[in-house]
Order: structure tokens, then sequence, then C-alpha cells
């Protein structure tokens, strides 16, 4: 399985590459009045506008960092970006090494961790976590 990397705060995340269209650097991000908390605005990426996703406020995470990477998924037909504080690297994980979380994963959207060299990785299924 291949995942990407992606910080956020002093957490490491994995997100499945499948899902994936394209990472980028930051750019500039229209707001939009009376949107949800958790939509940071519109970017417009080579012509193609799309919604903007603090992923840190999905998943109740606190940092200071400044946000440097836009990673642009596919969920549910619609193309949708999230801002995260860095991506590390794409990497192929064989899927053993995937620890389930069955009893404390109250979410639904956690697939599991993986213990990468001393650094753990939460899993997450992202299609879960932007509807939920």
């Amino acid at each position: 399985m291949q995942f990407v990397i992606f910080k956020l705060g002093e957490e490491h995340f994995a997100v499945e590459t499948d899902k994936i269209l394209s990472i980028n650097d930051m750019m500039t991000i229209t707001k939009v009045p009376k949107s949800p908390e958790y939509i940071k605005g519109l970017i417009n990426l080579r012509g193609s506008i799309k919604s903007l996703v603090d992923v840190n406020l999905l998943l109740n995470i606190k940092s200071e960092k400044e946000q440097n990477n836009i990673i642009i998924l596919k969920v549910d037909e619609e193309e949708i970006g999230i801002s995260v504080d860095e991506v590390e690297e794409v990497i192929d994980i064989d899927e053993y090494k995937l620890q389930k979380l069955e009893t404390h994963n109250t979410e639904g959207y956690i697939k599991g961790v993986i213990d990468l060299e001393g650094r753990l990785l939460t899993v997450i299924d992202i299609e879960k976590l932007l509807n939920h």
C-alpha cells in the first residue's frame, strides 16, 4: 500500500495515495462568508476552483505552525483540498504493518496506526473524515 505522510502539529498522519490527485504548495485562499469554520476558503488550482478544508479542525489538533502544503483529494466525485503543515514523503508500507484500533476507534475515520521506525503514523480514511 502506498501512503502520503504529512504532519499536523507534532503528529504524523498517513493517507492512501489512491484518493490523492496532487500535492501543492500553499496558495492564495479566498475566504467564503458564512461558510462552516472548517472551510478555510476556495483555491484556484490551474483554473479549477476547489474548496479548502482545514483538517486540523476536523481532527481537533491545535497547531501554531504555518501550513505549507495542500493535498488535493477525490472524495465522492468531488475534488477537495486539505491544508496540512507539511507533506513529508510518499512511501510503500506493507499492509500487515497497519495495526487496527477497533477498541478505541470511536470516530470511524481512523483506519489504524503504523509504527514506522519509531514514528507513529495515524492512518485516516479521508472520505469518512470529510463526510463526518
